[in-house]
């Protein structure tokens, strides 16, 4: 097993998950260099899974985690409350739309670095969703797991 980078962002609507996924695509060569991989993941349709990765040119993994699935096993799934709910509908952000459910339910953004024995080694969960892992502070950590498994 590699190490495995795991991307939680909210959809393809939010600009700040799209600059993300960007800079985690810039960052790939370097992490598979240290032998790591990237998996994203939100809690969109497979529709707007693919076109996610079309728009974005990402050529890692990115699954589609209906009903936040995943997200709950990680415990980062909160609920948008119902008076924001019409302020993103006027925005465009329909998210029954994006998510195939009507339940306004997303993960906060976070980023997760396990290492080859299944294990987090490294969690960067902020409710703000403006603030992301830096994809370089990635690198860094990746170096610091030993190259073999301790099992």
């Amino acid at each position: 097993m590699v190490p495995v980078i795991i991307s939680f962002f909210r959809g393809s609507w939010c600009p700040f998950c799209n600059l993300e996924l960007a800079g985690l695509q810039q960052a790939l060569p370097a992490i598979k260099t240290l032998g790591g991989s990237i998996i994203a993941i939100s809690p969109q349709t497979n529709r707007h899974t693919i076109l996610t990765v079309e728009k974005n040119e990402l050529t890692y993994e990115v699954l589609s985690d209906r009903s936040n699935m995943i997200a709950r096993q990680f415990g980062i799934v909160f609920q948008i409350p119902e008076y924001l709910r019409p302020v993103l509908q006027e925005k465009g952000h329909i998210l029954p739309r994006y998510n195939g459910d009507e339940s306004f339910e997303l993960p906060i953004p976070a980023t997760f670095v396990v290492d080859r024995d299944g294990k987090i080694v490294y969690a960067f969960v902020d409710p703000d969703y403006t603030k992301r892992l830096d994809p370089i502070e990635i690198a860094s950590i990746l170096r610091n797991i030993p190259i073999v498994s301790k099992s």
